[in-house]
């Protein structure tokens, strides 16, 4: 359904993502607003893996909405507030992702609207319409 593109003539990503993925015409899309590590209740972890595990799974369940998955993400938009929150939001992304991965951008920003958060996720995923 999606097709992986990572040509050889450009340097290999630095982690498990795909420079770019192909999405077949006709294909169903839903665009996700960016997701921050709050749970239902409210509570928000501590520490950047724990609130990159919790904004994924955000993530699932707004994807499930319209019956689709992880798997179904062709594009990630994700956003730290430091250098040391890299490592523990790939290590999250890594665990839940499998090939083909899709396309992905890891920024960082000055911070959020609320100071608490460190890791903001956005995504698109891709179904045959």
């Amino acid at each position: 359904m999606h097709k992986p593109l990572s040509p050889s003539s450009i340097h290999p990503p630095f982690a498990p993502y795909s420079p770019g993925i192909e999405v077949a015409s006709r294909s169903r899309f839903v665009f996700l607003s960016g997701q921050l590590g709050i749970a239902k209740d409210g509570t928000i972890p501590p520490d950047c893996a724990g609130q990159a595990a919790l904004a994924f799974a955000n993530i699932e369940a707004i994807l499930a909405e319209a019956a689709m998955s992880l798997g179904d993400i062709v594009r990630i938009n994700a956003f730290v507030t430091g250098r040391e929150h890299l490592q523990p939001y790939m290590q999250v992304r890594n665990k839940l992702f499998a090939e083909p991965y899709p396309a992905s951008t890891l920024m960082i920003v000055s911070g959020f609207a609320r100071p608490e958060f460190v890791v903001e996720i956005e995504a698109i995923a891709a179904t045959p319409g």
